[in-house]
């Protein structure tokens, strides 16, 4: 019988890395096919069909692949959003938490005009602690962001929850189980 795939079958579980315990969703497998890949994006892009955005900014490093990817398909412009110390110009950053301890996000200062609309994506939503980030950075450069779009979330994690309380549209394609 030959099933109609989704973007969930794409993606293959990479046990124990990169540490003992760990589900990792890989996604590379689903970038590798055309055809798994352009449904992706055609997916990702299709809730803000007819919004009106001006960028797209992508998490480092995979939402840098999908954010290029939207970013062409609507004739924008693409913005990275990096850890700390990887970006060569003038930056703006923003500290977030980690399970232990605390990360860095940067954004160049002159990356997001005041009123711009924004797409802010990358390939995993976990505890949202990255995408805050993001989201913040754009909002401190006037960027306003209108919605948050990934490829898969993990739900126990409570990243999803924690956008929305920020007042995020949060989009993702498909969710799976544990961390």
């Amino acid at each position: 019988m030959n099933r109609k795939k989704t973007v969930r079958d794409y993606i293959r579980t990479i046990v124990d890395f990169p540490h003992e315990g760990i589900m990792f969703r890989d996604v590379t497998t689903l970038f590798a096919d055309a055809r798994g890949f352009r449904m992706c994006i055609d997916q990702l892009l299709h809730p803000f069909a007819g919004e009106e955005i001006d960028k797209v900014a992508g998490l480092e490093a995979r939402g840098f692949i999908i954010g290029g990817a939207i970013a062409h398909q609507l004739s924008l412009g693409f913005t990275p959003i990096r850890k700390k110390g990887k970006l060569p110009g003038a930056t703006l950053s923003q500290a977030y938490q980690l399970e232990y301890g605390e990360a860095v996000m940067e954004i160049h200062n002159d990356a997001i005009q005041p009123g711009e609309k924004v797409l802010l994506v990358d390939d995993l939503l976990a505890t949202g602690g990255t995408a805050a980030a993001g989201i913040k950075l754009i909002e401190r450069l006037g960027g306003e962001v209108i919605g948050c779009a990934f490829i898969v979330d993990l739900p126990e994690l409570g990243g999803r929850k924690k956008l929305e309380a920020m007042g995020m549209d949060v989009h993702v394609l498909c969710e799976f189980e544990g961390a």
